[in-house]
């Protein structure tokens, strides 16, 4: 997956299956995400269920935090990510 957060929270999401913008809201340790539309591409329905879990685990996700160069999203289940500090 790739994905680019902008200073006002708007997200680029280039998943394997779909790819389309949502929205990020944090306050504190607080995290809300919405998706937008998202545009669909030809793809295994394997992998197009994985984009749907993710995308969903990301709407579920209720905090997050920090931990070095690793972001996590806590919700159902945690997401984590390794930050790009360059």
């Amino acid at each position: 997956m790739a994905n680019v957060v902008g200073d006002q929270g708007e997200a680029v999401l280039e998943l394997w299956c779909k790819a389309g913008k949502g929205q990020f809201a944090v306050a504190n340790d607080t995290v809300i995400f919405v998706p937008g539309a998202m545009q669909e591409r030809g793809c295994s329905p394997a992998r197009a269920q994985a984009d749907d879990a993710l995308l969903a685990a990301l709407g579920e996700a209720a905090t997050w935090r920090r931990q070095g160069g690793v972001g996590s999203f806590v919700g159902a289940k945690t997401l984590r990510f390794r930050i790009n500090t360059n």
